[in-house]
């Protein structure tokens, strides 16, 4: 949509910034908790500087600087997942996970007629987990996949998740090519001889028949948050607190901010939460599919356009103060499907989002369980229940994950027939996950 062009996301209104002094007291959004002692990172002390100079910060802005700013940013120099980190996810919890979305990939591949290559490409590969257990299962089923010329692209903003992907998924005894200041800043080959490649933006993928996958990506994108007043809409933005002078603190914008432009007219919720680089994103990826096929998958925490105020931190796997101690702990909001949805509309059909329980239970976890369970031993099979139990609990990820996917039309509604021909219904088959799993 045009809208997304727009200058939307820039600073907040000039005449906001005028009158700070006096107008930067609005309603005051707790952040959780107050801490006893608020940590001054480097990164805090460049976000008052920050604001001291410019004025107040959308949350937004907030997000990419504490997340992604090359210098202190939170992902860029650190390993933040498994155990020792701030969060697990998924596809370190149980091997199963990564296994059945790369038996999805190959039943939409096979779904759509088998094309004779296909690019799978990945959005935030966290250490390179979930896209091993995908190409185990391609090795697994290369008799299937024997005349397929496949190719894999991740997208990673993260020097230090990087490396750690390319110990994980490439060969040893074929170096990984590394060039900086190219859009393709590093390329080397699997252990299963598939070639590999790593990007800093989607942008610069080569386009053509593609599987997309995103996995825990979009929640950590910025989001602009909106609270509903008596004047209307105001931009939730975070300003330093005039009684402490290294603290930070929510307020409301005093004046209409460009990002307005995101909210839906009709929208009833008394707070709003938008991603508008989310929203680009899928976009950019029903425009790829739309034209050259393919599909993505889509796997977070998320809603359907119910959820109010959901940007919280996590360190050490516990919740933390948003914004305390910035640059130590990561930064999420749910993602807002229904926005996902109409980013997509009139470009590619999309499905869900459904419960992680349902889709896992669709793609056949229980049977996947049952092969693996006979298999091992003791400790193995405790385990593997653990990771069952974790990933399809509804109080646990069971129910707090949706899978969203967005594919070709055709998919779902079959090619459309020549004006003489004789009419007959076309045979699609189901879309795996989101109904039973059915190999043609």
């Amino acid at each position: 949509m045009s809208v997304l062009a727009r200058g939307g996301v820039g600073p907040l209104c000039a005449a906001a910034r005028a009158v700070i002094p006096c107008l930067w007291r609005g309603k005051y959004f707790s952040s959780g908790r107050e801490p006893a002692e608020n940590q001054v990172t480097p990164m805090l002390r460049h976000l008052i500087y920050k604001i001291k100079a410019t004025g107040p910060i959308t949350v937004a802005e907030y997000m990419k600087e504490v997340l992604t700013n090359p210098a202190k940013g939170y992902y860029v120099y650190r390993d933040m997942l498994g155990e020792k980190g701030d969060f697990i996810t998924s596809p370190e919890i149980s091997q199963i996970f990564g296994e059945l979305l790369g038996i999805w990939f190959i039943s939409e591949w096979m779904a759509a007629g088998k094309n004779a290559a296909f690019q799978l490409v990945e959005l935030g590969p966290g250490r390179g987990t979930l896209a091993g257990d995908i190409l185990r299962v391609f090795s697994q089923l290369g008799s299937v996949l024997k005349n397929c010329d496949i190719s894999i692209h991740l997208v990673e903003v993260s020097e230090k998740l990087s490396e750690i992907q390319a110990l994980t998924l490439t060969e040893e005894k074929v170096p990984v090519e590394r060039n900086a200041g190219s859009p393709v800043y590093m390329k080397g080959v699997t252990k299963s001889g598939i070639p590999i490649s790593w990007y800093r933006d989607l942008h610069d993928v080569p386009r053509g028949y593609s599987f997309y996958l995103a996995h825990e990506f979009l929640d950590v994108l910025p989001v602009h948050k909106f609270q509903k007043t008596p004047r209307g809409w105001r931009e939730v933005v975070i300003d330093v607190d005039p009684h402490v002078s290294d603290k930070l603190r929510f307020v409301l914008a005093p004046c209409v901010t460009p990002a307005e432009v995101f909210i839906q007219r009709d929208e009833m919720r008394d707070h709003v939460e938008v991603c508008p680089e989310a929203g680009v994103i899928v976009q950019e990826l029903s425009q790829r599919i739309a034209l050259a096929g393919g599909a993505a998958l889509i796997a977070d925490y998320g809603h359907d356009g119910t959820k109010t105020d959901t940007f919280r931190g996590f360190c050490g796997h516990k919740l933390h103060d948003v914004l305390t101690a910035p640059g130590t702990a990561d930064l999420t909001a749910d993602v807002d499907f229904s926005y996902l949805r109409r980013m997509a509309e009139g470009q590619v059909a999309s499905l869900g989002p459904i419960k992680q329980q349902t889709f896992l239970k669709n793609m056949g976890i229980d049977v996947r369980l049952k092969v693996l369970l006979a298999k091992s031993d003791e400790p193995a099979r405790q385990q593997l229940l653990q990771g069952y139990d974790m990933l399809m609990n509804p109080k646990k990820m069971g129910e707090r994950f949706n899978f969203f996917a967005l594919l070709p039309h055709q998919r779902l509604h079959g090619r459309s027939h020549p004006m003489n021909a004789r009419p007959s219904k076309p045979a699609v088959s189901p879309v795996a996950g989101f109904g039973e799993l059915a190999w043609q």
